[in-house]
């Protein structure tokens, strides 16, 4: 039987989006680089549901915190996953 954590994709992405974030601070920029394209590949693969809590926790998470520390998001975040963070900004705007 799963435990409630791994039917929880948003929970999931929440988690990676914290390792994500910890190595940026441990400036480990491989290893958070890694965790993006692990994210991106998921997103790809995943189903409607994993895609949204990719899309609505992981990105906003770390692109939320990227901002803030003055990271560039451009240069680390894969191609799905960076039109997903433009959707964001765009649509925030509106």
């Amino acid at each position: 039987m799963k435990n409630q954590s791994q039917q929880n994709p948003y929970k999931n992405a929440q988690r990676f989006a914290d390792v994500t974030k910890e190595f940026i601070i441990a400036g480990n920029i491989q290893r958070a680089k890694r965790c993006l394209q692990k994210a991106e590949s998921i997103f790809v693969s995943g189903n409607q549901q994993v895609r949204n809590a990719i899309s609505n926790v992981y990105v906003y998470s770390v692109s939320s915190f990227m901002e803030v520390h003055r990271c560039s998001i451009r240069s680390l975040f894969p191609e799905s996953l960076n039109n997903e963070y433009l959707q964001q900004i765009n649509t925030s705007g509106d």
